[in-house]
């Protein structure tokens, strides 16, 4: 797939615990994601977070939560992201989703 110079990183922020018809929500969004053919995802899991209820969630041993922060991470064209929105209104219960245009500077699979 080639990913022309101009491009979209969409950013999906939700709790590791959070999920989707008995999965991970996370999971099923780099499923679906890979389902619609995008360009990648990545998942990053968070040491440390608020949101909108300003609830701390940390790693730290003597407040162990269960409930890390997560960061789902996609770049692709405009088009192609939008085809995911439908599944993330639907999926997406309680987070954020951030939308940025950017610059693709290279893009490409191992060989």
């Amino acid at each position: 797939m080639s990913l022309l110079e101009n491009g979209v990183k969409l950013r999906i922020y939700v709790g590791e615990s959070d999920t989707w018809k008995g999965e991970n929500l996370y999971s099923a969004i780099v499923l679906k994601a890979r389902e619609l053919k995008l360009a990648g995802a990545t998942v990053f899991r968070g040491i440390m977070g608020f949101g909108a209820n300003s609830h701390i969630h940390s790693t730290k041993v003597l407040r162990l939560s269960e409930d890390l922060p997560v960061l789902i991470e996609l770049v692709d064209t405009e088009e192609n992201i939008r085809k995911l929105m439908p599944f993330l209104e639907e999926s997406v219960k309680q987070g954020m989703i951030t939308q940025e245009k950017i610059n693709v500077k290279l893009y490409r699979a191992r060989k």
